[in-house]
């Protein structure tokens, strides 16, 4: 509690940079503007050679190069392939700037003219790689804002430090890097920022108070049995069925257990098991990811996937399955004061209806792992389609657009890349000293 207060003590006393947003918002739009030709070469780049998590040679060196280009000091190899890059410009608070690095194992459709083609292996398999996550967005904004806070060193006092995390995909790389003493060797932040894009209308941002993303847990469990003939299935004790009623009746800890106006979502995204049609095999695998907000919730699902699978199991007299409930990211909760103190400025720079509070996102991110350090962040989104093209998604019949992590997901860039760095250095001009 002490810490608590300590922290919204220290956010009452930030400089009122809100309350004078006029010049550096103009100075930030002028000098985003001037310096997008860079910043559509690098995004398109980044765009067509993705790599995946803990993969990120080639984005990390990327990076590293065009922040020493700026002036920052940098540091590669920090939590294995991650990047960090520092700027000091007089006594003042430290603020924080996190990018992610890697994209995805799947392939691009968007038939655009730098789709990636890039393959990478993953999980022993080779696999085709996209950002159809946005990161590559998020890469552009945290560069334009490098450079954007740079040009306006006369207007502010503190110190910088931009971090690209490697494996945010696998919820691995903020603990990779805390592991590898971000927070020791570097300077440990006051303030942090990350933003997400998101399939709203480009030029819009959005932000809230409290929870911002979801609790996540992996669900690895394996059916055992005893294989046999498929016309004989009396003497087997066949897994398969164990596993498709665990499916089912899983869903009741959900629908019947868990108060219904909480958030909590239980989903099996693979089930391995057998070879051919006429043989039961010996075991089944079946393999999900739980996701939840509050604690209390977490805990329930999580002890109601082992019952659930062990009385699956117990039902058909079968040996108790192997459960595994790995813990994954945890939610990110935002500062409500920082929240706060940037709202005003976004507001101002994007209009009211443009910067509105939003619902918490059902996914999750490792983000949280910096702000459960012990450090006051803000977690926010921009936009990213085309404003008419969401409107008419919002209609009865409309046609849908690609979410986040669809083969589909096309950004528009320069509207998209330009509303992320001019919200994040306006969100970081606003809590640095003059």
């Amino acid at each position: 509690m002490k810490k608590l207060v300590a922290a919204v003590l220290a956010l009452s006393t930030l400089p009122a940079l809100a309350q004078l947003p006029a010049p550096l918002k103009q100075d930030v739009t002028t000098r985003v503007n001037g310096m997008y030709p860079w910043l559509d070469t690098v995004y398109k780049d980044l765009h067509a050679h993705p790599e995946i998590a803990f993969q990120e040679v080639r984005t990390a060196g990327k990076l590293a190069a065009e922040m020493r280009k700026l002036g920052f000091t940098v540091t590669e190899k920090v939590g294995k392939t991650g990047v960090v890059a520092v700027f000091r410009n007089g006594a003042g608070p430290t603020v924080m700037v996190r990018t992610e690095l890697d994209g995805l194992p799947m392939e691009e459709k968007t038939g655009l003219p730098y789709a990636s083609r890039a393959k990478a292996t993953s999980d022993g398999r080779e696999s085709f790689v996209t950002h159809s996550c946005g990161h590559d967005i998020h890469m552009a904004g945290w560069l334009g804002t490098a450079r954007t806070l740079v040009e306006l060193k006369n207007q502010w006092k503190g110190t910088l430090v931009f971090v690209g995390q490697p494996a945010e995909e696998t919820v691995s790389g903020a603990k990779a890097m805390l592991d590898d003493g971000l927070f020791t060797r570097f300077p440990k932040p006051d303030y942090a920022f990350a933003l997400h894009s998101w399939p709203l209308a480009h030029g819009t941002v959005g932000y809230n108070t409290g929870a911002v993303s979801s609790n996540s847990d992996a669900i690895e469990i394996v059916f055992k049995g005893r294989g046999g003939h498929g016309s004989a299935p009396d003497k087997s004790l066949d897994p398969i069925t164990i596993a498709a009623r665990f499916v089912v009746d899983v869903q009741t800890v959900v629908s019947r257990e868990k108060d219904p106006k909480e958030f909590g979502v239980v989903t099996i995204g693979a089930i391995q098991g057998g070879t051919v049609g006429n043989i039961i095999p010996d075991s089944v695998q079946v393999r999900g990811t739980i996701r939840s907000y509050s604690p209390p919730v977490r805990a329930k699902l999580l002890e109601g996937v082992r019952r659930v699978a062990n009385a699956s199991a117990a039902m058909a007299g079968a040996p108790a399955p192997d459960v595994q409930l790995i813990s994954g990211g945890a939610a990110i909760v935002n500062s409500d004061a920082l929240v706060l103190k940037t709202e005003a400025v976004f507001k101002d720079a994007f209009g009211d209806a443009n910067a509105q509070r939003m619902p918490a996102m059902t996914a999750s991110e490792d983000f949280s792992q910096f702000v459960n350090a012990g450090v006051p962040s803000m977690f926010f989104f921009t936009g990213v389609y085309d404003p008419k093209t969401v409107e008419e998604a919002a209609r009865e019949g409309g046609k849908p657009i690609a979410f986040n992590h669809s083969p589909f997901y096309a950004p528009v860039p320069e509207p998209s890349i330009k509303t992320a760095a001019q919200a994040m250095s306006l969100a970081v001009l606003n809590v640095l000293g003059r």
